[in-house]
């Protein structure tokens, strides 16, 4: 089967995820995931792609990057993945591919989306059980964001900032923000984006977009399509 084509635009935010092969653990230690996340700003800083948050799960990670050029978060993510599984497969005496196929990408729009694709992110842990509060999980950028550690992989997007005029103000709005939780839809919503490869925004966003990216932005679910509604009139088939 062809690949499905993806969309990415340079200078605007991308969510990410990478995931483990067959739902397999990526990471067997905490020297693991600090390795991961010296090689991720490593490679950030070659490609200079800006990351604005991130969680490493056990068999899976999301980023929120933003690019510079249509190519860098594929050089990126490339870099990432071959560097680490190198580094993972010798030190843990294996052999072969950790990741299940290529990194999944979907395009966030900054004014209305991306604080929410953040939350989003950071509260992974949370609702897999494996913190009480985002951050309290040491491998995300929650605490970051809340000014409770500092994370030198954290580039602090324009609408981050917007949310106050002092450091203060911004992380205890954005604590505000967290507390909020995340809606069954919108958990649904980010959740098939990033999977399908489809970016999430409004109808004034992604309207250009469909223009000359419409297989993407317009991309049917999978599965069977939904039977159509008999019009008035028309005379329905027996079951």
């Amino acid at each position: 089967m062809a690949r499905l084509p993806r969309l990415f635009l340079p200078d605007q935010p991308h969510h990410v995820i990478l995931r483990g092969n067959n739902r397999q653990a990526i990471f067997y230690s905490d020297l693991d995931r600090e390795f991961l996340l010296a090689t991720l700003a490593e490679s950030a800083a070659q490609y200079k792609v800006a990351l604005h948050a991130f969680v490493l799960m056990d068999n899976h990670l999301h980023l929120l990057a933003t690019p510079p050029g249509a190519d860098a978060l594929s050089r990126m993510m490339q870099s990432l993945g071959r560097r680490y599984v190198g580094w993972f497969n010798a030190r843990h005496q294996r052999s072969g591919t950790l990741w299940e196929g290529r990194f999944r990408a979907g395009l966030i729009e900054g004014e209305r989306h991306l604080l929410a694709c953040m939350r989003y992110i950071e509260l992974n842990p949370v609702r897999a059980g494996l913190c009480a509060e985002a951050a309290q999980w040491p491998w995300s950028s929650a605490a970051h964001h809340m000014g409770l550690a500092r994370s030198a992989l954290i580039t602090e997007h324009e609408m981050y900032w917007r949310l106050g005029n002092t450091p203060f103000e911004r992380e205890h709005a954005y604590r505000e923000f967290m507390e909020q939780g995340v809606s069954t839809s919108e958990r649904a919503q980010f959740t098939d984006a990033v999977l399908r490869g489809r970016p999430v925004g409004s109808e004034a966003f992604l309207q250009p977009l469909s223009v000359e990216h419409g297989a993407v932005v317009s991309r049917r679910p999978r599965g069977r399509p939904r039977k159509a509604a008999p019009r008035d009139g028309a005379v329905k088939a027996p079951s």
